[in-house]
């Protein structure tokens, strides 16, 4: 049995981000909301993770989300909420930084929590919903 997308749902894709690692697309819209899938830090061009811990792979999935947000027709500062994703809680604070900066003055709600292994044995991933 094979289902179709639902007219009511645009699926987003663009090349300005990595393509997604399985059987999902990079970001959905439905009517005036786009939810973001998990972006992680990886370079587009190649498809790996960045070098640099677990800043530098932030530093990327933030843009790769930025990407993805800017092609569903939206931008940062209409991102409503994001969950973070942390290989290791003690990172928290380094992450922080680096968040703080790409938002800026915008602080969408937010979640973060650690989990035992992220996709790629990547150190940070980021999801979000934007409207």
């Amino acid at each position: 049995m094979s289902t179709s997308t639902h007219s009511s749902l645009s699926l987003v894709s663009t090349p300005n981000a990595p393509a997604a690692v399985g059987p999902y697309t990079q970001a959905v819209r439905v009517g005036n909301l786009l939810f973001l899938s998990g972006s992680l830090g990886l370079d587009p061009a190649t498809g790996k993770l960045v070098d640099g811990g677990v800043e530098e792979q932030a530093k990327q999935a933030l843009q790769n989300m930025k990407a993805i947000i800017e092609a569903g027709g939206s931008e940062v500062g209409k991102v409503v909420k994001t969950t973070v994703f942390l290989h290791d809680m003690n990172d928290f604070k380094a992450v922080n930084a680096v968040y703080s900066a790409f938002f800026g003055n915008h602080k969408p709600a937010r979640s973060a929590v650690q989990v035992a292994r992220l996709p790629l044995d990547a150190l940070f991933e980021i999801e979000a919903i934007a409207r």
